[in-house]
């Protein structure tokens, strides 16, 4: 499921602005905003939050999640994940079991290469929506497979994520988002627990050198 939070890079940057609503704003200027954004959310003050989604049928869980750089953690119900930037630990606590991988192993997570996706790719634009920043992003050259555009709804007093739509190929889901924080993030929270897990299975599946 993380892989629907790379999404979370149309949150926020759009203090000040005084547009007319209903507009729709799009090409530079649109894309300029989600540069600036991406850097928020993932650069080196990292940002925080809690979601919760229900797929009717397929999937439904919740959980809480940190980005900072090329580190993440995440944790829900079932599977849990802590990224340093160096190794990947994915944890299974049904099947009890970790996965170690290289931090860059796309074979970390199933989803991950059906998702995976350029930046410049997307087309941007946003609106003005009430008391909210309606922001999207979609695909350019979407595949059979994968996100075909993604919508995210930001209250325009505090900047605060309430909710991403989803596109896929069939369906359409929305991701609700609370407890959204940016900067000030511990870097403890991405050491892995490992006291929380010693009667689980470890599987390393790192590549290491042959020196």
């Amino acid at each position: 499921m993380r892989i629907l939070f790379i999404s979370i890079i149309f949150l926020t940057s759009l203090t000040g602005m005084c547009h007319p609503a209903g507009k729709e704003y799009n090409g530079e200027e649109a894309k300029e905003l989600f540069d600036k954004v991406f850097t928020m959310v993932f650069g080196p003050e990292g940002s925080s939050l809690s979601y919760s989604v229900n797929i009717v049928g397929l999937y439904k869980t919740q959980g809480d999640v940190v980005y900072k750089d090329k580190k993440i953690s995440y944790e829900e119900k079932r599977f849990a994940a802590w990224e340093d930037g160096k190794v990947a630990y994915m944890v299974d606590k049904e099947k009890k079991k970790v996965d170690i991988h290289d931090f860059n192993d796309d074979k970390k997570d199933k989803y991950l290469s059906m998702f995976k996706y350029d930046l410049n790719n997307f087309a941007y634009s946003y609106k003005v929506k009430g008391e909210y920043y309606e922001l999207t992003a979609k695909v350019k050259n979407s595949k059979f497979f994968g996100i075909r555009s993604v919508t995210a709804m930001v209250l325009r007093s505090n900047l605060h994520p309430v909710s991403l739509s989803i596109k896929l190929a069939f369906i359409t889901t929305t991701v609700q988002i609370s407890n959204f924080h940016s900067g000030n993030i511990n870097e403890n929270v991405f050491t892995f627990p490992k006291h929380r897990f010693t009667d689980y299975q470890y599987i390393d599946h790192r590549v290491r050198s042959a020196n």
